[in-house]
């Protein structure tokens, strides 16, 4: 299956949390897009890896995607080494993307930047012709970085105006992570009672910069290019 945009993420919950409001326009404009989670996510405190999962199918449907697959990597002991870079080559050379979303390469979570390393690494060795995968060699036209827990400096922004109502639903695929005032689970950085407030105001915040409501924003692995000046917005 040929996709157009592919999201990999360290875990079940980065893409709805991060870029989902992104990933929602494009689908709307009938692109395909399809995501890759690289862990279970099994170190987090509240809940299971098996709930984790079927959560991840629930934000799947919910966000409409074509396809959600997960690596099975090591939760909290991602690798930059062959084995891991060789999984995400595979899953490359079969979707074919033109883009790729993936997580920061600077974070809090070592896991997130970890991935987005792993990911970058994989771009690229996804086009070598002597690293035999019984698939011909691919590589995306472009990888980009979302931001997440550490506000970067981003290279653009995506005008989301419009989609708060249906990220909302999306993230909400994880009610066990998040604010419920009768859990007696502990509380984690997620599920204190205004993370969903808080995750709006960022978008807010860096939707001012191009003068719009709201806003998801992205780091760039290398210079993006336009035909001409009035190309930018």
């Amino acid at each position: 299956m040929k996709l157009d945009i592919l999201a990999f993420w360290a875990h079940p919950d980065d893409v709805e949390f991060c870029c989902s409001w992104t990933l929602l326009k494009h689908i709307d404009q009938w692109y395909t897009v399809g995501i890759c989670d690289l862990t279970q996510w099994e170190l987090w405190t509240r809940g299971s890896a098996e709930l984790r999962l079927q959560e991840a199918e629930d934000g799947k449907n919910r966000l409409w995607a074509m396809v959600r697959e997960n690596l099975g990597m090591s939760d909290g002991f991602l690798t930059r080494d062959k084995e891991h870079i060789l999984k995400i080559v595979d899953v490359i050379r079969t979707y074919t993307p033109d883009i790729i979303l993936a997580n920061p390469l600077s974070d809090r979570h070592p896991d997130h930047w970890r991935a987005g390393k792993l990911v970058q690494d994989a771009c690229f060795h996804a086009w070598l012709i002597k690293i035999e995968t019984g698939q011909d060699p691919r590589r995306p036209k472009a990888i980009y970085h979302y931001v997440q827990d550490r506000m970067l400096e981003v290279d653009f922004v995506v005008d989301i105006t419009g989609y708060k109502s249906k990220k909302d639903d999306v993230m909400m695929a994880y009610a066990s992570q998040l604010y419920d005032p009768t859990s007696t689970e502990p509380q984690t950085a997620i599920s204190w009672k205004d993370f969903l407030e808080y995750v709006s105001a960022q978008n807010r915040a860096y939707g001012r910069h191009i003068w719009v409501d709201f806003a998801e924003w992205f780091i760039t692995a290398r210079h993006p290019w336009v035909n001409n000046l009035f190309d930018l917005q």
